[in-house]
C-alpha cells in the first residue's frame, strides 16, 4: 500500500529538516507523495519540489496559516500553493511582522524570568519563520530546562509563564487568500481545536460556509473514533478528507513522518480524491 503525509514542516519554519531534507526523508521512509506545510510561508517550497523530482518523491507545494477563530486559534493548511505567489509572499511579509513582535514580547518576558536570551540568538537559529520552537531550543541547549516539553509547559506553551498569543489573520482573510492563489483550504487537527464533538462539529459547518474545503481526517494524534467522527464530519459537510503526520523532526521526537505516532497510515487514495476535486474545479494539480 502507498502512504503520503500531506502535513510536514522543514526549516523553512520550525522544522528541523532542510526542504531537501525532508524530502530524502519521505523518499527513504517509503512515502509516494508528501505536503511540505511551513508555517507562514512558502519560501521552502522551490528546494523542495527540485528535491522531489531528484528523489521521485510527488511534492505538494503548501503552507500552513495561523488564523484568529471565534473559538480561538486555529490552523488552515493550503495545498497546491503558487509556491512563487507574490500575494502570498506580501501576505506573510506582514505576518512575519506580527510574529516578531510577538517573539520580542515573549522574549523581554523570558529575560525578566531570569532567562539570558536574546533576539539576536532567537534570529541566528535559522532563516525561516522563527516562533518558540526556537525559544524552546536555545532553552534547552543553555540548560534552562531539560526538554522541548519542560519549555513549552512550563514557559512557552497557552498556560506557560511568558507565554503571549498571537495576533492572527482571521477565517474570511485566510480563505480569501488561499483561493485567490489557487489552493484548496484544509482544517488541521480539528481535534486540537475543540474535543466537544458538538461544539467542533459547530466550527466545522461555520467554516465550510466561509470557504474550508477539506479537513485532516487522518492526523498523528486522532483515536480510531476521532478519526471515525472527522470521517462523519467530512461527508455531511462535502469536505475532502486529507491527513498527516504534523511532522517537524526532533523538537516533535514522537512524531514520526508518515507514520505521526505510530498508527498513521494515509493512503495514497487520499490524494487522489484531492486531486479530483481540484479537477473538477478546472485547478491544477
Amino acid at each position: 500500500m502507498s502512504a503520503i503525509d500531506l502535513h510536514t514542516h522543514s526549516t523553512a519554519s520550525d522544522g528541523t529538516m532542510t526542504p531537501a531534507e525532508l524530502v530524502r526523508a519521505a523518499r527513504d521512509a517509503g512515502l509516494s507523495a508528501i505536503a511540505v506545510t511551513d508555517h507562514d510561508t512558502i519560501d521552502g517550497l522551490p528546494e523542495a519540489l527540485e528535491a522531489g523530482v531528484k528523489a521521485g518523491v510527488e511534492v505538494i507545494p503548501g503552507c500552513e496559516l495561523s488564523v484568529q477563530s471565534e473559538t480561538g486559534a486555529l490552523h488552515i493548511v493550503g495545498l497546491w500553493v503558487d509556491s512563487y505567489s507574490y500575494t502570498l509572499k506580501k501576505a506573510f511579509d506582514k505576518i512575519r511582522d506580527r510574529r516578531k513582535s510577538r517573539n520580542e514580547g515573549m522574549v523581554a518576558k523570558l529575560r525578566d524570568l531570569g532567562f539570558e536570551i536574546s533576539m539576536e540568538e532567537l534570529l541566528a537559529q535559522g532563516a525561516g519563520t522563527i516562533g518558540r520552537p526556537h525559544m524552546a531550543r536555545i532553552m534547552v541547549d543553555k540548560g534552562y530546562v531539560s526538554s522541548f516539553d519542560e519549555a513549552f509547559v512550563d514557559y512557552l506553551g497557552k498556560k506557560g509563564r511568558a507565554y503571549m498569543p498571537k495576533d492572527n489573520i482571521s477565517a474570511e482573510q485566510a480563505f480569501e487568500l488561499l483561493h485567490s492563489t489557487g489552493a484548496t483550504p484544509i482544517l488541521a487537527h480539528p481535534f486540537l481545536l475543540n474535543n466537544n464533538e458538538e461544539k467542533l462539529e459547530k466550527e466545522i459547518h461555520r467554516l465550510k460556509e466561509l470557504g474550508l474545503e477539506g479537513i485532516e481526517v487522518y492526523y498523528s494524534s486522532h483515536t480510531v473514533e476521532m478519526t471515525g467522527f472527522i470521517k462523519k464530519m467530512a461527508k455531511k459537510y462535502d469536505l475532502q478528507p486529507s491527513g498527516g503526520s504534523d511532522f517537524h523532526g526532533y523538537v516533535k521526537p514522537d512524531i514520526h513522518l508518515g507514520k505521526g505516532a505510530g498508527n498513521l497510515f494515509v493512503h495514497h487514495s487520499v490524494l487522489d480524491g484531492l486531486k479530483a476535486f481540484r479537477q473538477s474545479k478546472g485547478l491544477k494539480v
